[in-house]
């Protein structure tokens, strides 16, 4: 039995199979990073399209590069001068009201039922002036590419990116959104016969959590409708590209997944993937390896052929191909990433929806058949993917895949990883995003950087705390299945700083590791500042970025970029009316935020108070 490649999957004509590199002994780094932790409260920055400010220095693209010994930077996050050079007085009080209006529940809570009053008293002009001069001047740019350039133009006269990110969203109802999710994520043979697959619950759509907003405030939720709608969003996205391709020399731009086609395959392919990693967890505690640690899980060869052709897997001759010739095999083991390659032999997508039943041993399929039309909307999926990753090499920009809930996250980070295997042979061009929240963050760091390793290329990786932790919570409770979250705040923090050491210690390694910082945590960036000392790293090696939102923690993102770090803010744009969802969420979030830490707000009247008592009552930026 064979599984389908990706490659052609992808429909991409001009490519050939990747070799499976083994580690040299003298290239192996253990995957087992330092345990060193540090405290953190971090904030999530998701589905954004980052435009970078000042081109920067890069290394050579080589594998050997000379580090020039540096001086330790020391960044004094405490100075509200230079923290709040970009902003004029103002702008200093809106934020101050914006802040302090975040922190009143009612205000939050009924944000939606009071902007839809204001604007029937107010009238729509006066309405737009009273939100320009709060919300919607605080945290959203302008309303057009024309009216946003002002402000990029000065943030990075200040040495800070641009996220650029068209930010119109559905204002659907509930009951609109349940309906788009589940005529979406049910196939044509589920509804035909619903009790007559072989899918795990947690990979099925359920009606009570078919509103994919539910207890989300930091991430935007994408609904299929159709085909066309893809099609257009996937303009939006390579608009964005070219944007910041255009507005600097090495750029960002940020994709969602369920942008780009119907989920109901990342489900099904997701689902695959867990259950064939499943499988090897099975075969290994055969081989009785279940206690070592994920990459130190060697399977013995001749005995998992054994094994295979005991179970009935497949034939014996079909089986002893898997693992001959240039595949696999040749070191007489197999771990879990060479049995993740298994997936990549056949051209029929559907194919690739084939799973394991350990009660039988045999491979079944997901689904009973796929129609025509199914068929096509997968593969309409890839070649969407497929299309912007090529768009963006073309234009020189670094493509962030954003990550979403867990059940849609393996097929993401699969279909993620093999765009990074074919477009980061020479630079870093695709970036994953890895949720620290999850149990499996580690893991799931540690297997990518070690493929990356194994085949020579450039790995990249978003870290964010997560934006789905409720509703998994939820729904994981809900359904009865495990939670995926962390057990405690304190657990995530931990994960986050262990992630982030690791790929640290990867860019000190070799040089070829890349790591998008997305935090509002000052410790957290303090943490990877005395790191990035103790390795070396210079800001202008490009290998170590910073990200936040527009309208919160200037006091962070602004002397980084003054002194010299890549940063970066995310910067919606859009018509007032029609970005409301957005600044709803906007609200929400700084309600905890304001709530838990009254830092920001005390620095900007300490910033405040030092203008009036030094007479610079109408202090202007310079620039």
């Amino acid at each position: 039995m064979s599984y389908a490649k990706f490659v052609a999957a992808l429909a991409r004509a001009n490519s050939g199979n990747v070799k499976n590199i083994r580690i040299s002994p003298g290239r192996y780094r253990s995957t087992v990073a330092s345990t060193k932790s540090k405290e953190e409260k971090e904030q999530n920055i998701d589905g954004c399209t980052v435009v970078e400010a000042v081109p920067v220095e890069l290394i050579s693209q080589t594998k050997n590069v000379t580090v020039t010994p540096l001086s330790k930077i020391h960044i004094d996050f405490d100075n509200t001068k230079e923290a709040y050079r970009s902003k004029d007085n103002i702008e200093l009080l809106r934020s101050l009201l914006v802040f302090k209006l975040c922190t009143f529940d009612f205000l939050v809570e009924k944000n939606k039922e009071l902007m839809d009053l204001s604007k029937k008293l107010l009238g729509q002009w006066m309405f737009n002036k009273m939100m320009k001069m709060t919300f919607y001047g605080q945290f959203v740019a302008g309303e057009d590419h024309n009216s946003i350039k002002p402000l990029i133009q000065k943030n990075q006269a200040f040495g800070v990116g641009a996220v650029l990110d068209y930010s119109v969203e559905e204002d659907l109802t509930q009951e609109e959104a349940v309906k788009k999710e589940m005529d979406s994520c049910v196939s044509e043979a589920e509804k035909e016969s619903p009790d007559a697959d072989h899918r795990e619950r947690k990979y099925k759509a359920h009606r009570q959590f078919g509103d994919r907003r539910g207890g989300v405030i930091s991430a935007r939720t994408y609904f299929y409708a159709d085909e066309a709608k893809c099609d257009n969003q996937m303009e939006t996205f390579i608009n964005c590209i070219t944007a910041s391709g255009g507005a600097s020399a090495d750029g960002f731009s940020a994709i969602k997944m369920t942008a780009l086609g119907r989920p109901h395959f990342l489900l099904q392919f997701s689902e695959v993937l867990v259950k064939w990693r499943r499988f090897f967890n099975f075969l290994s505690a055969q081989q009785g390896k279940s206690d070592m640690m994920v990459l130190e899980q060697k399977l013995e060869l001749e005995q998992l052929k054994e094994s295979l052709t005991k179970m009935g897997v497949g034939a014996k001759d079909d089986i002893e191909n898997w693992f001959t010739g240039e595949k696999l095999g040749l070191s007489g083991t197999i771990d879990l990433l060479d049995w993740n390659s298994l997936i990549n032999d056949t051209t029929k997508i559907s194919n690739l929806l084939m799973l394991p039943n350990l009660e039988t041993g045999q491979l079944e399929p997901l689904l009973n058949k796929f129609t025509a039309e199914e068929e096509r909307q997968m593969k309409r999926m890839l070649q969407r993917v497929d299309v912007l990753a090529k768009h963006a090499m073309q234009n020189g920009v670094r493509l962030m895949v954003d990550a979403e809930q867990t059940y849609f996250q393996p097929a993401i980070s699969r279909l993620t990883l093999e765009m990074m295997r074919r477009f980061n042979r020479e630079k870093p061009i695709i970036f994953n995003t890895y949720q620290c929240y999850l149990k499996e963050a580690y893991d799931n760091v540690t297997m990518d950087v070690e493929l990356s390793r194994r085949e020579d290329w450039y790995f990249g990786a978003k870290l964010v705390r997560g934006a789905y932790m409720y509703q998994e919570r939820a729904r994981a409770e809900e359904i009865g299945y495990e939670d995926p979250i962390n057990p405690d705040y304190e657990a995530t923090n931990r994960m986050y700083h262990k992630c982030l050491e690791y790929v640290l210690e990867e860019i000190e390694y070799n040089r070829k590791a890349n790591i998008m910082v997305a935090t509002h945590n000052e410790d957290t960036v303090k943490f990877t500042l005395q790191k990035m000392n103790e390795m070396a790293l210079s800001p202008t090696e490009n290998k170590v970025y910073f990200g936040q939102l527009l309208g919160m923690c200037d006091q962070i993102s602004f002397p980084l970029g003054q002194a010299g770090f890549p940063v970066y803010k995310y910067v919606p744009y859009g018509p007032v009316n029609e970005v409301i969802p957005y600044l709803s969420r906007r609200a929400q979030e700084n309600r905890g935020f304001m709530k838990g830490s009254q830092r920001e707000r005390s620095l900007l009247w300490k910033e405040l108070k030092r203008r009036v008592l030094g007479g610079q009552m109408f202090y202007k930026p310079v620039y």
